[in-house]
Order: structure tokens, then C-alpha cells, then sequence
């Protein structure tokens, strides 16, 4: 009876751990247009940033040539301390006038808790944005249309 229940509790256990790991998100769909610059394409990062203003995790990278990832200085200082694929979220640079449409996966627990999405822009022999683009994460700060102040005209989030 007590190897029963010992097994009883540590399958208990294992599917507590197991429930933990698996963190509920959401997917938004992310719609970014550029502004109409002149230019090379932009490298544009798409970072979690938590309550204390620090990078958290890369939600996406628009240019996948890994050489100009150093151009996006702030986001790089925390990539190459915490290196991690990213391969599967990179996907091509945006010149000016266009619009890329994305994919974002974020945990539901981040929302309403002090945490933003932060949007670094860089462009070749061009000025650099830390933060061209903040929203908040919370319930009104993901529905609202949020303007740029570089590179980005405006970014829109969409749950799916």
C-alpha cells in the first residue's frame, strides 16, 4: 500500500513539474510598417523586456544575417551574454515604406504584470533606436495601434 501510494504522489509530481514548464501563451499577430526612409533594409528586434527595463527573451529578429545582429547594440550585449537559437525566429530585414506581418508567442503570465515588447531598430550608416517602439503588456496597451519613433511608422498586435 505505501509503494502505491509513493508512486501515486511522485506521478503527482511529475505532472505538477510538467505543468510549470509548459507556461500558457498566446500568439498575437504583429503587423509592423516601416516608415518611408531611404536606405539599406533595417535589422529590427523584438525583445520581452521585464518590470526592472531589462531584456527578458527575443521574441523576433527581422534579418537573419547574423554580422549585422552587433548594430543592434543593447539587444547584443544581452544575446551574446545569453546566446540562444534564435533560428527559428528570424526572418527577412524590412526596408522603408514596407510591412512585415509576424507571428509573436507570449506568455499570458507576462500581461498586466509591468513587462513591454520593445522594438530596436538599426539600418546600415544609420542612426541606431534602443527603443523605437515600446508597448506596454497589458490588456489596452497590446490592443492599441502604438507609433515608432525612427525606422517603424506604427505597430499593430492582434490575439489569434
Amino acid at each position: 500500500m505505501k509503494s502505491i501510494l509513493k508512486i501515486a504522489l511522485a506521478g503527482a509530481f511529475i505532472f505538477l513539474l510538467s505543468f510549470e514548464a509548459t507556461a500558457q501563451t498566446s500568439k498575437y499577430k504583429c503587423m509592423l510598417q516601416m516608415s518611408n526612409y531611404t536606405g539599406e533594409g533595417a535589422y529590427v528586434v523584438v525583445s520581452l523586456i521585464n518590470a526592472k527595463g531589462e531584456y527578458d527573451k527575443t521574441l523576433y529578429v527581422m534579418g537573419d544575417d547574423k554580422k549585422w545582429y552587433k548594430t543592434l547594440k543593447e539587444w547584443h550585449k544581452f544575446y551574446s551574454q545569453k546566446p540562444t537559437d534564435i533560428s527559428a525566429k528570424t526572418g527577412a530585414s524590412v526596408t522603408g515604406g514596407d510591412r512585415s506581418m509576424t507571428t509573436l508567442e507570449i506568455e499570458d503570465s507576462k500581461i498586466n504584470k509591468g513587462y513591454k515588447l520593445r522594438f530596436e531598430t538599426s539600418v546600415e550608416d544609420q542612426k541606431y533606436y534602443v527603443t523605437d517602439l515600446e508597448i506596454p503588456l497589458t490588456t489596452e496597451g497590446i490592443a492599441d495601434k502604438t507609433e515608432g519613433k525612427g525606422y517603424i511608422r506604427y505597430v499593430r498586435l492582434n490575439k489569434l
